[in-house]
């Protein structure tokens, strides 16, 4: 590994828990699930959403409000509009948000509204961006960038750690290469060797790594086989009306019934996936 002083695993029992709320804690014993539509769209969508999650083993809510997309065309997202709806949705169901900032200038107002700023994979290296995250004040979830190695994967989030965040959470959500028929190629391994040589929570995103709705669920199956701390998944109340990403969104009845298949894979790797932790963030100390 490169200079990764902060970032570095020190001895097999160094691991810290991010907190995204009282009740919600990232890398711990219990395996998290976050779910939610790739954009926010309107109200009505995420009180839809939100009402049917929050009563199933799904640990906090995501949603785009600002979207990188590779068409200028596209739809870009609602903004500040769309963070208020993302907090009335957290106000009444008490799940923690997680959503996407692009810019240093978005930093401020989304970390008015969300628990946890999540940096994309085509921002991965963006180092001003992830310096000034570092003093953000709130959860950083990191994704690999889409041509990452592991090592600038690691590098960028010992950015964030070095100005002064150390609650950052390691996304793989696959990488891309020469086939088409999945959207990236999901990296498991980067899974495992990450947990070995850093301290910090890694969770799965199978939405981005598939593409295709029903690759979705084996592959997170298969993550919660292999380690990871938690999953992010898209799932929408309509998944073909999406205006972003419909092809690999779940409806929420899959969504359900797919985090309830993941629980005997949590006992059987020794994790759970219950709803209320109650834990407290903490670093252990390397000896």
């Amino acid at each position: 590994m490169l200079d990764a002083r902060l970032v570095k695993k020190s001895h097999p029992e160094h691991h810290t828990i991010v907190q995204l709320s009282n009740q919600v804690a990232i890398g711990g014993s219990n395996v998290i699930v976050i779910g939610g539509p790739c954009t926010v769209e309107n109200a009505a969508q995420m009180e839809q959403v939100a009402s049917q999650l929050a009563v199933a083993p799904i640990h906090a809510l995501r949603g785009g409000v600002y979207k990188p997309r590779t068409s200028p065309y596209s739809f870009q997202g609602m903004g500040v509009e769309g963070l208020q709806i993302l907090a009335e949705a957290r106000s009444r169901y008490g799940m923690p948000v997680v959503t996407e900032v692009m810019s240093i200038a978005q930093i401020e107002l989304v970390a008015t509204y969300a628990d946890m700023l999540q940096i994309g994979s085509r921002n991965m290296q963006n180092f001003e961006l992830l310096k000034a995250l570092g003093q953000a004040g709130k959860p950083v979830l990191l994704k690999r960038g889409l041509s990452a190695t592991i090592e600038e994967f690691v590098m960028a989030a010992e950015y964030i750690m070095a100005h002064g965040n150390p609650s950052v959470v390691l996304c793989e959500r696959g990488i891309r290469s020469f086939d088409t028929y999945t959207r990236n190629v999901l990296d498991l391994g980067a899974v495992v060797a990450l947990r070995q040589l850093t301290h910090l929570p890694v969770i799965v995103d199978p939405s981005h790594a598939a593409g295709k709705r029903e690759l979705v669920a084996d592959l997170a199956r298969a993550a919660v086989a292999c380690g990871a701390d938690g999953l992010i998944i898209e799932c929408h109340p309509e998944p073909d009306k999406s205006v972003s990403d419909a092809r690999q969104a779940l409806s929420l009845e899959a969504m359900v019934a797919l985090v309830h298949s993941l629980e005997p894979i949590a006992r059987a790797v020794g994790r759970t996936l219950t709803k209320d932790q109650g834990a407290k963030t903490k670093q252990l100390a390397a000896v």
